[in-house]
């Protein structure tokens, strides 16, 4: 990899930590604390959500049409997120110990907690939580699938492809023949040592 680009990547991973940092301290506007599992707003934020939630009966005369009729087709996909989880989560489970890679935790991935905001009726909060795991359910496999590309075949594509994942920059580029099988050899350590 050409030393400019493998700068760059390391100032981006640096940029990335430190925005991660400083996101994970900036004070929310909100005034809610993370107890546990628990967000805890201020007492006058519990309030205004209460005064600000539309009861189900109003929600579901003033909710677009489209919305209600799409639902059982959006839900439906439910069974193959369920069962694709199974199997990526088995895979990694007894994959990743034989090649020397440090597993994905789900919980980094797929969090529940927008159903303890009280401005949302029973319903926003059930959509809220199908979708919280749809998106981290995604995030997560990815994750997964890229550990594994980074094992076997951490090459890039010869065409410039859109969406790769984060450890896609750093791969070998396509074509990059010389010393490859140590190269290789040091992209799996390096999957062993991570957080």
């Amino acid at each position: 990899m050409n030393e400019r680009i493998q700068q760059l990547l390391d100032q981006i991973t640096v940029l990335e930590d430190e925005l991660r940092t400083a996101l994970g301290e900036q004070p929310s506007s909100m005034f809610f604390q993370i107890k546990g599992k628990r967000v805890e707003f201020e007492q006058s934020i519990k309030e205004t959500h209460r005064r600000l939630k539309m009861n189900f009966f109003r929600w579901l005369v003033t909710y677009r049409p489209q919305n209600l009729i799409t639902g059982p087709i959006i839900y439906s996909m439910i069974i193959p997120l369920v069962i694709t989880d199974i199997f990526i989560t088995f895979y990694q489970l007894t994959c990743f110990p034989i090649y020397g890679i440090k597993k994905v935790r789900r919980a980094d991935y797929i969090i529940f907690d927008r159903h303890q905001l009280n401005y949302l009726n029973f319903i926003e909060k059930f959509h809220c939580t199908y979708c919280a795991y749809g998106a981290g359910m995604i995030a997560y496999i990815s994750e997964i699938v890229a550990r594994t590309e980074q094992y076997f075949c951490p090459i890039k594509h010869a065409r410039k492809i859109l969406g790769t994942h984060a450890r896609y920059a750093r791969f070998l580029d396509f074509g990059e023949a010389e010393n490859y099988e140590a190269k290789l050899e040091e992209y799996r350590i390096t999957l062993n040592k991570e957080r």
